[in-house]
């Protein structure tokens, strides 16, 4: 198959690499959609140690089965691997799972090739009417399912009644604005630095975008980047007994006001992904529209990764979210 490798950083080469052959309980997925995240630009400058090259990256992912009991079946992947026996999994916060595993991080190939294997367990039917390109979004628009499940549940007035940030206007920002609108949040504003991308997201509906320091006061925060300059701007604007979800790994230290927090009892949760039922809900979601048309991201051939990567990391790209395609 063809695949786009991460060879170096900086440095993504569209190359032949083996077909991958399932195993039993897994399917071949002929892969028609696949987004770039940020864990992948991560990767890509270096970031990341847990992605060495090479690699293939991508985990946002949809297309079509490929042989087995599923054939031909159009699906979305659910690209998070758990054992399904230890406490957590039993729990229901198999996202939480000692062993869990993501496709796009060794041993596992990501989706930015023409094909990937996944667990059945893992793969969720897309209806016919549905584009496999916004069926790619389930993925990271479950983080901000996830999120904002946890964050509403910590809230001390209603979410109805709740004043909504997100800070950061990529995927994970915008798709945690929706969720809360589709969770029933009126008053949700997305803060993003980046004016060319403020200009899409106006066109987006179910929230405002706000530049930097135009937002005072919130009720409940998402900090979707994870820098520590978001952080201190999440601690700054977060009312008392306010609450804020971290979803963002940009910076693993810094930006913290502990002092205010403690003070102003200020809950702070650390998000990760997303557990197997939010993943299905968002995807649930996303078939009967109740997260919006998503008509916000742009396509490009998946042999252009290279040149998608270089223009997001140039601060060019005025779409949330880039769709690569095979």
């Amino acid at each position: 198959m063809k695949a786009l490798v991460y060879d170096d950083v900086e440095k993504l080469v569209y190359r032949y690499m083996p077909d991958p052959v399932p195993a039993l309980g897994q399917s071949l997925i002929r892969i028609e959609a696949s987004g770039i995240c940020g864990s992948d630009m991560h990767a890509y400058l270096g970031h990341d140690e847990r992605r060495p090259a090479p690699l293939i990256l991508g985990h946002e992912a949809a297309g079509r089965v490929v042989g087995g009991d599923l054939d031909g079946k159009r699906v979305t992947i659910n690209p998070l691997t758990t054992c399904g026996l230890c406490a957590a999994c039993k729990a229901g916060r198999d996202n939480l799972c000692p062993d869990r595993m993501i496709i796009s991080m060794p041993p596992r190939e990501g989706a930015f090739g023409e094909l990937v294997i996944m667990a059945n367990r893992n793969l969720v039917e897309v209806p016919d009417d549905v584009p496999l390109s916004k069926a790619a979004l389930a993925e990271p628009l479950a983080c901000g399912w996830h999120a904002v499940r946890l964050g509403t549940a910590a809230l001390d007035t209603p979410l109805t009644e709740a004043r909504c940030v997100v800070i950061g206007g990529g995927a994970i920002g915008v798709g945690a604005a929706l969720c809360l609108s589709a969770f029933g949040a009126t008053d949700i504003q997305v803060i993003e630095p980046n004016a060319l991308r403020r200009k899409t997201l106006d066109g987006i509906d179910g929230f405002s975008a706000a530049a930097p320091g135009t937002v005072t006061d919130a009720d409940l925060v998402i900090d979707g980047v994870g820098y520590a300059a978001t952080r201190a701007d999440a601690t700054a604007i977060t009312r008392p007994g306010g609450v804020i979800m971290h979803i963002g790994l940009g910076e693993a230290t810094g930006g913290l006001d502990i002092r205010r927090m403690t003070l102003q009892e200020i809950t702070f949760i650390g998000t990760y992904t997303y557990t197997a039922q939010d993943f299905r809900d968002t995807a649930s979601a996303i078939f009967d529209g109740r997260l919006g048309a998503l008509d916000w991201t742009e396509e490009r051939p998946l042999s252009e990764g290279q040149q998608a990567f270089a223009d997001i990391r140039a601060g060019i790209v005025a779409a949330p979210k880039i769709i690569l395609r095979p």
